[in-house]
């Protein structure tokens, strides 16, 4: 492939991150109430078996939602997580993302 195929690809890359990534940090903290069994107060896991999402990507934690959402995710907690995503909307889930991603790690 040559170098400017690959400049478009990484640059669409980084722009759909950018888009995805626009949540409000504040109104997902507000949402969070429900995550928190699970997910922790701080975004740091209750147990094992469930993922810390304290300071991680953004962008990677809304697309793992909407995945969730429209059953792109499958096995393991999926249907869980699909029954708690079911009410959101895509604006809850991006400003899910946004609150988890501004918590330290």
């Amino acid at each position: 492939m040559s170098k400017a195929i690959w400049m478009i690809v990484l640059l669409s890359m980084l722009i759909s991150e950018v888009a995805l990534a626009a949540g409000n940090p504040q109104a997902g903290e507000e949402k969070s109430a429900a995550c928190r069994a699970c997910h922790g107060a701080n975004g740091k896991a209750t147990a094992a078996v469930y993922p810390d999402l304290a300071g991680q990507k953004e962008g990677y934690l809304l697309q793992a939602l909407l995945a969730y959402k429209n059953g792109g995710r499958s096995g393991g907690q999926a249907e869980v997580m699909k029954a708690f995503v079911a009410g959101l909307s895509d604006e809850d889930m991006a400003n899910l993302a946004a609150y988890y991603a501004s918590l330290k790690p």
